[in-house]
């Protein structure tokens, strides 16, 4: 049986290592565009802080190492250009090979609008390891940076840029940062950031570039914006253009169409990762969150199913947490926005409160918001932003969610408690009782 792989990251050597471990007479030949395998892309802003020593150590496994201990026909410099589903067979520049099972697991890249200048120099984008070290040798000797996108990527690079003494400009077309969270929770962020010196620009619009060579402006609908380098992180399109000729399924921003088991409508045809949809458990329908979490689920079970073992993806429910600066912001579920897009009618509890005992020594404030179903009291969302232990109550309601557990359900979780660690009652409980 061949098993070809377009893709050498997360998803797709997931995937392969399940067909590894239970096919022993697999031929698996993966096909990757660059030249790196099976890398921590969501390492990378850490890199440019200085957290993170090199590059090499965000590498799981080398191209190598799958090659010779692992029997995989990894090739380096494969970007598959067309597929034909009809013949089974992929093709690229100089090769083009046959499969009895396909994986596409192609991944996303950064979206960079057509905007008028956009091939001046110093202008980035952050997605793989040759992106980073060429923005690293780009700003090395830059002062002052704009990077456009308020999204998580564009806070982890300004907060790096900012820990290497950089001046750091964001611009954000929406009215708010984290676009993600409630607007409340995103004032919290808004003056994170302006506390630690970023210039913040809000409901701003760019409109393209100007400078000699180089990119030296930044041409807004408010302002032209002196600059010595740009960083777009405005979000992502899944890489899927090479297939929009054929019988695939595609999701409205172009994913590709998966069921439970990875399995588009073509068959002997799986799709995984960034390229793929998510189906989401509390929307009931398929969305497209894509997060290093969700691939190497994803690919996990795509290789599974290929080898005749289906077990079936279980969804997801929104989840996510990063790091700015002195505060950890985290959310899971549906936001009161997304709740009033969607129609739902809902509720919601808001608390400031702290993360452990008030008496002992540490002690900080964290503010909780939990969103219910007005009419069954199913838990629906929450979001968490303070300076310590949002980790831990965000996975909590996260599992609550998965559980379709009812928002009076919390107060009887038996959470772990000792003064340095908690309160009697956990501050998502507190927070919950105030429905009574």
């Amino acid at each position: 049986m061949r098993y070809v792989i377009i893709g050498g990251d997360a998803a797709g050597m997931s995937a392969a290592m399940q067909i590894v471990r239970h096919d022993e007479n697999a031929e698996i030949i993966t096909l990757e565009r660059g030249e790196i395998y099976s890398y921590a892309q969501c390492g990378l802003p850490y890199v440019i802080g200085g957290l993170i020593s090199s590059t090499t150590d965000l590498i799981a496994r080398d191209v190598e190492t799958f090659r010779h201990k692992y029997r995989i026909d990894a090739r380096t410099k494969h970007e598959v250009t067309s597929v034909d589903l009809k013949n089974q067979i992929v093709s690229g520049v100089d090769f083009s090979l046959s499969y009895d099972k396909l994986l596409l697991a192609t991944g996303a890249s950064p979206i960079v609008p057509s905007w008028p200048g956009n091939d001046l120099q110093g202008i980035h984008t952050v997605k793989t390891i040759p992106d980073t070290e060429q923005l690293m040798a780009d700003a090395k000797e830059k002062k002052h940076i704009t990077i456009i996108g308020g999204g998580y990527i564009g806070l982890e690079l300004a907060e790096n840029f900012i820990k290497i003494g950089k001046d750091v400009t964001i611009i954000e077309q929406a009215p708010q940062l984290a676009a993600s969270f409630d607007e409340d929770f995103s004032n919290m962020i808004l003056e994170e950031a302006e506390k630690n010196g970023m210039n913040v620009r809000l409901h701003e619009t760019v409109e393209g570039f100007s400078g000699n060579e180089r990119v030296e402006r930044v041409i807004t609908d408010q302002a032209s914006i002196r600059t010595n380098l740009v960083v777009v992180a405005i979000g992502v399109t899944p890489n899927t253009s090479f297939l929009s000729n054929s019988d695939l399924h595609f999701h409205r921003n172009g994913a590709v169409i998966v069921n439970r088991f990875m399995e588009t409508n073509v068959e002997n045809v799986y799709a995984a990762g960034d390229c793929a949809t998510q189906y989401h458990r509390i929307k009931q329908k398929n969305d497209y969150i894509p997060l290093g979490t969700h691939a190497n689920k994803q690919g996990r079970l795509a290789g599974k199913a290929m080898i005749g073992q289906p077990t079936p993806f279980q969804g997801i429910v929104g989840t996510s947490i990063i790091k700015f600066f002195s505060l950890t912001l985290g959310r899971t579920g549906l936001s009161s926005r997304e709740l009033e897009e969607l129609s739902y009618p809902y509720n919601q509890m808001t608390t400031e409160i702290g993360h452990i005992a008030s008496y002992y020594p540490g002690a900080e404030r964290l503010t909780v918001r939990l969103c219910y179903h007005r009419e069954t009291n199913q838990l629906l969302g929450g979001q968490i932003i303070g300076h310590a232990g949002v980790d831990k109550r965000i996975d909590v309601l996260s599992t609550a969610l998965y559980n379709e557990m009812k928002i009076d359900e919390l107060e009887h979780l038996d959470l772990a408690y000792a003064p340095p660690y908690n309160s009697v009652w956990d501050p998502i409980q507190q927070t919950a009782r105030r429905r009574e």
